[in-house]
């Protein structure tokens, strides 16, 4: 009888510690001690400024509008498109370890990340030019705008963990994401209000695009303000004053050779590049897929990105708290789970109403699970290289970029068009990343990030 008492005593013992671990965990500021809550709001507002290139570039306007008006609906059309993109991603994937060491050997994220800003707002108000006709000059000028995009996302990236606790990194990295979608939200709407008034002015399409390009590049200068006036850089220097280049490459080759003593970080970028790649398909063809498929008007089309974007909001915003709640591993599974659910559904669906079912669980989904893998990386790069592990992690997410869009891509052309084959054969790309999951272990993770 005594020992099964002792036994019982152990066990409601051992369940009250967690219980109090778990709610001075909570109780745990989210912010670092340095941190004032305008510099998280100053960070977050970089994501609400470039929010609106993806939304209405790559997603909602643009791309519908290249397919039908510069490629002129030709079979490759699709395969053009997402092959500019994959170019730009190739860039990225090449140039974003040697941007985030030489950003950590000279403490420049900040001066880095006004460069790409610049170059994206330029490269999105050259679009402008772009009509029938001018097919290499649009190709490039995306290739362009999103290598600068994609460059800035990597920098502003590596921010977090200088804002956050490592327990909060979830939930603060949410208010980023959820902040961004409203930010792509305010962008489509004023370009849905500007379109709305062109075509009933009788403005072709060839005009009030180009216009909606100036919009969005004019939105994406203003509201990156705050982050380069109030977001401050923390890092030192770390690189001798001369061969900084040379001292750059040397850390990424030193991080690619000590590869096995972040196991858990390399098998979690592994699984990004599968899982991204079937999220980064959807960005870029989510308008070329209503439109061909659906057969949804551009109006219909940036109603329905409008509204995916508010449930991306709530994705993002929620499930940082339930990811710090039960878990990164398990909190990102369920939302591979969802992106399955979803191409089924958008692949299968006849009538408009599954559709809509099927974007807004994809508008869940993504906001979850692009915060979720943010703080991931986080909590597994070692707090002193931050700038290089980002980089390498938006490498995973640019190769990922490559092939995912472009799968698509080769299957509309394959397939003659059919869009419905090629958003389903995306769903294989979020069971393989789902498989890869299963072997990263959190605990492991972050002990081997702390030892450097």
């Amino acid at each position: 009888m005594a020992g099964t008492y002792n036994k019982a005593l152990a066990i409601k013992t051992d369940v009250y510690n967690r219980r109090q671990t778990m709610t001075a965990a909570a109780r745990r500021p989210a912010l670092g001690a340095d941190v004032r809550l305008k510099e998280v709001w100053a960070w977050s507002m970089y994501d609400f400024a470039n929010s609106g290139y993806t939304t209405v570039v790559i997603t909602a306007v643009f791309s519908a509008y290249f397919v039908s008006a510069i490629a002129g609906k030709a079979v490759w059309a699709t395969f053009a498109w997402t092959a500019a993109l994959s170019v730009s991603y190739a860039l990225i994937m090449l140039t974003a370890p040697l941007v985030g060491a030489w950003a950590d050997a000279h403490a420049a994220k900040k001066r880095l990340l006004a460069i790409s800003t610049a170059g994206c707002v330029a490269g999105t108000a050259l679009l402008w030019f772009a009509g029938p006709g001018t097919l290499v000059l649009t190709l490039f000028l995306i290739v362009l705008s999103n290598y600068f995009f994609g460059t800035g996302e990597n920098l502003i990236a590596a921010f977090l963990p200088e804002l956050a606790d490592s327990e909060a990194m979830g939930r603060v990295s949410g208010w980023g994401w959820s902040v961004g979608y409203l930010g792509g939200l305010l962008s489509l709407g004023v370009c849905l209000a500007y379109i709305t008034w062109a075509q009933a002015q009788g403005i072709p399409a060839t005009q009030f695009v180009p216009g909606s390009m100036l919009i969005t590049a004019g939105l994406f200068a203003i509201a990156s303000l705050p982050t380069f006036l109030f977001l401050r850089e923390r890092a030192r220097p770390q690189a001798p004053a001369t061969g900084l280049v040379d001292a750059a490459w040397g850390r990424v080759l030193q991080t690619l050779r000590e590869a096995k003593r972040y196991r858990d970080l390399r098998r979690f970028l592994l699984c990004v590049v599968f899982y991204q790649a079937g999220i980064q398909a959807v960005i870029a063809l989510a308008a070329i897929y209503a439109q061909e498929a659906m057969k949804f008007t551009t109006q219909q089309t940036i109603v329905l990105i409008l509204v995916v974007n508010v449930t991306a909001a709530v994705g993002a915003f929620a499930f940082g708290y339930v990811q710090d709640a039960i878990g990164h591993i398990r909190a990102i599974s369920l939302t591979l789970v969802g992106w399955i659910v979803m191409v089924l559904m958008a692949g299968l669906a006849e009538g408009v109403g599954a559709f809509w079912i099927a974007a807004n669980i994809a508008g869940l989904c993504m906001g979850a699970s692009q915060a979720a893998g943010r703080a991931i990386v986080g909590v597994l790069a070692p707090p002193d290289r931050l700038g290089e592990f980002f980089g390498l992690w938006g490498l995973a997410v640019k190769l990922a970029s490559i092939f995912g869009p472009l799968s698509y891509g080769l299957m509309t052309w394959v397939f003659a068009g059919n869009h419905r084959v090629a958003i389903v054969v995306l769903g294989v790309y979020f069971i393989i990343g789902l498989a890869i999951l299963r072997g990263v272990d959190m605990a492991r993770g972050r002990a081997a990030a702390l030892l450097g």
